[in-house]
């Protein structure tokens, strides 16, 4: 393809059988190709985001999609990205879990514990399980830099944890196949 760039594609709306098939579609038939996805359905609302490699221009595909979308009651929107490698090449990879009661500020406090210590988060999902008491989980897939003393973090997150009301797990990453 002929000026090939990336453009990021992201839709939300709420949950129905259709929507990956009609987005994609529209992305065929442009001749795009997906080449890193994440769709999930958030409190029953259908989030995607893509990246795409296409020679089409954004805002034609944004246009394009939009039809497709308004069946589906979705807001589309597609801008141009930059090819960048990823911050968390270097490294090494781990799983941090995190358990307890549901309250505000446990996402800020454990990013920003990361964040001060150079980790990149590469995966991050929540969710609030059951309702007496709700039980908040927060699953991170995290990029430790070399160097950087896993166990002395381990225990970090643990006291922050413990100021948190949260129980806080770090291991290292299993292989997955994606």
């Amino acid at each position: 393809m002929l000026g090939l760039m990336h453009v990021a594609v992201t839709a939300v709306g709420r949950d129905r059988p259709g929507i990956a098939a009609a987005v994609s579609k529209v992305l065929f038939e442009h001749g795009a190709n997906i080449e890193d996805s994440r769709m999930a359905i958030l409190g029953g609302h259908f989030s995607m985001m893509l990246i795409v490699a296409t020679d089409a221009d954004a805002q034609t595909l944004e246009r394009d999609l939009a039809v497709a979308a308004a069946s589906l009651d979705l807001t589309v929107a597609v801008r141009a990205v930059e090819d960048a490698a990823s911050a968390a090449s270097e490294g090494a990879a781990f799983t941090l879990s995190v358990y307890g009661a549901d309250h505000p500020g446990i996402v800020y406090r454990v990013t920003e514990a990361l964040a001060e210590r150079s980790i990149n988060v590469t995966d991050l999902a929540t969710r609030v399980i059951g309702d007496d008491p709700p039980v908040y989980v927060m699953i991170m897939e995290v990029t430790v830099p070399a160097g950087l003393n896993a166990a002395a973090l381990d225990d970090g997150l643990k006291h922050l944890g413990a100021d948190l009301g949260v129980d806080v797990s770090l291991r290292p990453a299993e292989a997955d196949t994606l």
